[in-house]
């Protein structure tokens, strides 16, 4: 049976991590982007992470459920591959050709509020309080004041309506997969981390074969570009998702999408040279109070155990 979950300072040390590995990765993408195209691009890091992880997992020993398994955890297996990278990279690849980034960063934020009611029935020790909604919600705000009216904007396609189903898509595929990786039975988290990727490797490079046809020639530049993202967002990120969700739940690992984008905004800033916008610091202030306030009994006990030790 699933235990409840453990939130350490180690877990908000690596969703901390996370939201600032994933908020550089856009600028790092839209290089990429400059020399090849959206669905071979989620092939290349993908298919580089996975070999990556498949060399270090294999290193270790190979092994991935600590019982043997029954075939519904296998079938489990496929499904959070496809729904915790392939399926929503390629929603996402497609999607963002029709709608503005505003759009597409609010769906992601919304992760946090589809993970909210799923674990609330399906995730022991994750339930639905007054205080966690409320928190969630608070900072949901943040992020869509920090995007600002760029979210709600149309741009005028055809295939609009499409494109924002497909990035709403993308977020629910995200929080149903952390859901039913944390129901997984006892495993080993490189072994799963390497696992998710094979999967999603045997999706990803088909469909972008379907629907862009041979890879084109990359530079130098390029393929250096894509071995950083397979390296750092990919197969490292991989697996500090798995671990925190596997020991703090998926809940507590959605807020990394609450920090995304304000890592974003200010990787533009310090490294681009963009004006911070001005709803930079009420947003701050919002995503950080919906944190502390959804969190509260966490926090709670995190300081509670230091002054312990002291």
């Amino acid at each position: 049976m699933t235990q409840a979950p453990e939130i350490t300072g180690k877990s908000w040390a690596l969703v901390a991590i996370l939201g600032f590995t994933w908020g550089a990765t856009f600028l790092v993408t839209e290089l990429a982007l400059t020399g090849i195209t959206p669905f071979w691009l989620a092939a290349g890091r993908i298919g580089f992470a996975a070999v990556l992880m498949l060399v270090i997992w294999q290193a270790m020993g190979g092994k991935l459920f600590v019982t043997r398994p029954d075939a519904g955890a296998l079938t489990t297996l496929v499904a959070i591959g496809a729904g915790s990278s392939a399926v929503p990279f390629m929603l996402l690849a497609w999607g963002q050709q029709y709608v503005t980034s505003g759009f597409a960063g609010v769906s992601m934020a919304s992760v946090a509020l589809t993970v909210l009611p799923l674990a609330h029935f399906l995730v022991p020790g994750e339930r639905l309080t007054w205080r966690r909604t409320c928190g969630f919600l608070i900072g949901f705000a943040g992020v869509c004041v920090l995007i600002g009216g760029r979210a709600f904007e149309s741009t005028g396609a055809g295939l609009e309506t499409a494109g924002r189903m497909a990035c709403i898509a993308a977020a629910c595929c995200y929080g149903i997969s952390s859901i039913l990786m944390r129901r997984l039975p006892a495993v080993d988290p490189i072994g799963l981390s390497t696992v998710l990727l094979l999967v999603a490797t045997a999706i990803v490079v088909p469909a972008a074969l379907i629907v862009e046809g041979l890879p084109p020639l990359p530079s130098t530049q390029t393929l250096l570009i894509i071995a950083f993202l397979g390296l750092v967002p990919t197969a490292l990120a991989n697996f500090l998702r798995v671990t925190v969700i596997r020991s703090a739940g998926p809940v507590f690992m959605s807020l990394t999408n609450y920090q995304v984008p304000i890592w974003s905004v200010l990787m533009g800033i310090v490294l681009l040279g963009e004006p911070a916008p001005p709803s930079l610091l009420l947003a701050l202030i919002l995503i950080l109070a919906g944190v502390g306030l959804s969190q509260y009994g966490a926090l709670k006990r995190l300081f509670a155990a230091r002054r312990a030790a002291r």
